[in-house]
């Protein structure tokens, strides 16, 4: 069985970015700043996210 989950990071309007799977993704949430993604791990989008939070994109949670 193959895990064909993508995953997504999402910067919220505190300015924390969390890691969702792609079900969790809607166009239609004011609580969403940015997206970056999609990712095929869930380790592809850690990492990323370390990128970002060391850019000053995203507040460590």
């Amino acid at each position: 069985m193959s895990n064909t989950q993508i995953w997504y990071i999402v910067k919220r309007n505190v300015g924390n970015c969390e890691i969702i799977p792609s079900e969790e993704v809607g166009e239609g949430n004011p609580d969403v700043i940015e997206q970056w993604g999609p990712f095929d791990s869930r380790e592809d989008a850690i990492a990323r996210r370390i990128g970002l939070i060391r850019s000053g994109k995203c507040q460590p949670q």
